[in-house]
């Protein structure tokens, strides 16, 4: 501040030194006329420079900041300086605001920035495919005008909502989002919704899982305790009923176990640290082991045929594959009445092999044929119960052919009978060890 007022006096005073000095030589006229014309040089320097300034401001870059000496060389120095640091500072915020849009245009999530009155500022790619809004488009306009439905709109009156909104994506029927608002800024809030329709999936299955099992271990337990209390009612029972009693107790125990055992096998698939069990499985010998236990299991009923088209052995875990393919040959028994053909084929196709089983049954409705491999689908209940099926066998199929990069293909018609396929890719298949074949 010293050195400010320093400047300007110091040059009043010279001025006044000098014109004392002219008043001396020439008298007092001289000596006003030199004085005013110092002021007066004075005043339109002051006046250039601030026209300049003028000038300057109406388009401040730092680069053109006006050129002077004095006092107005440390002004426009110190607005030099102001600008660098405002350019800096902007620079600065919008390298921020860059990497805050590329970040929030790299998540899975859409979100979008609102203004206290609920208008777009901005929203990254994922906001559009959720919500069917558009950056460029719709930037300045407000969010509830574009979405009228009521449970939004309320949604996002409310601010303070802590819970999330669950609802349906406008644009995309089929998704259901999840929406939360959160404070941002300065008045501004994010918007971020997230696709949880694969959680909505998984949940729903759980419910369904819980209630299937808790149905199919209920009607069991019902029959096993009915017979037990009927049991200890009777004073007197005969050896007769009381051998028949214990045979439907048996029954309905070994459809438990078998329900279990199918649990656990799926479990075991599903486990992540149940890595695959690599080894070379003869599938022709596999085959006639099969053959000679859906024999057993049909008793009679039904004509089996095997037709070992190549003799191609498979790489994987043969307990899993001999389970997968004993699923498909115990379906097609139970499935088909009494005098049909049920016949196993194991060929090439392409340079995949294909293990198919064909049926001479009812067939299936296309309708369920997408849905056979839920845990716990059926067609028909009660005729599932009738013949003894968990439920599972399916659902360990394709568990079974997943891991071993394999697919299930299902192909029936109503009246005719079905097939099922399991086609594996030409890496898991081996030629045959003719020494132990």
């Amino acid at each position: 501040m010293t050195v400010f007022w320093w400047r300007p006096l110091a040059a009043l005073a010279y001025t006044a030194l000098f014109s004392i000095a002219v008043w001396a030589v020439s008298g007092r006229v001289p000596a006003l006329v030199f004085a005013s014309a110092i002021l007066l040089l004075l005043f339109l320097q002051n006046l250039r420079h601030l026209f300049a300034l003028t000038r300057w401001l109406k388009n401040p870059q730092a680069n053109t900041v006006p050129d002077s000496f004095g006092l107005w060389e440390e002004a426009f120095s110190g607005l030099y300086r102001l600008m660098r640091q405002q350019t800096y500072s902007q620079q600065s915020l919008s390298s921020a605001l860059e990497r805050f849009q590329n970040a929030a245009q790299a998540i899975p999530d859409g979100v979008v920035v609102l203004t206290e009155a609920d208008q777009i500022e901005w929203c990254n790619p994922v906001a559009h495919t959720h919500l069917g809004i558009d950056n460029d488009r719709d930037r300045g306009r407000q969010l509830s005008y574009l979405l009228r439905a009521p449970a939004f709109i309320a949604f996002l009156e409310n601010q303070s909502i802590a819970e999330p909104l669950v609802f349906k994506s406008p644009l995309h029927h089929d998704i259901t989002l999840s929406a939360q608002q959160v404070p941002f800024g300065d008045h501004q809030r994010l918007l971020i919704t997230r696709d949880i329709t694969q959680m909505e999936k998984v949940e729903t299955m759980r419910r369904d899982f819980i209630a299937n099992i808790s149905h199919e271990l209920r009607t069991p337990l019902t029959i096993v305790g009915g017979f037990l209390e009927t049991m200890l009612d009777m004073e007197r029972i005969d050896a007769e009923t009381q051998h028949g009693y214990f045979r439907l107790m048996q029954d309905q125990t070994r459809r438990m176990q078998r329900l279990v055992e199918d649990l656990l096998t799926l479990s075991r698939l599903e486990s992540a640290q149940n890595n695959l069990k690599e080894e070379e499985v003869n599938v022709p010998r596999l085959l006639q082991i099969l053959l000679n236990e859906a024999t057993t299991l049909s008793g009679g009923r039904h004509q089996l045929t095997l037709h070992a088209e190549s003799d191609r052995w498979l790489l994987g875990s043969e307990s899993e594959l001999r389970s997968a393919f004993g699923n498909l040959v115990s379906n097609a028994i139970r499935y088909t009445p009494a005098g049909g053909k049920i016949s196993m084929h194991w060929k090439n196709r392409g340079e995949e092999m294909t293990f198919a089983v064909s049926d001479t049954g009812e067939g299936i409705d296309p309708n369920h044929i997408s849905r056979l491999t839920e845990r716990f689908y059926r067609i028909d209940r009660s005729r599932s119960r009738e013949t003894g099926g968990t439920g599972l066998g399916l659902s360990i199929v394709k568990h079974v052919l997943t891991r071993h990069q394999a697919k299930l293909e299902i192909t029936s018609t109503l009246g005719q009978g079905s097939t099922f396929s399991a086609s594996f890719p030409a890496q898991r298949t081996l030629a045959p060890e003719k020494e132990n074949y």
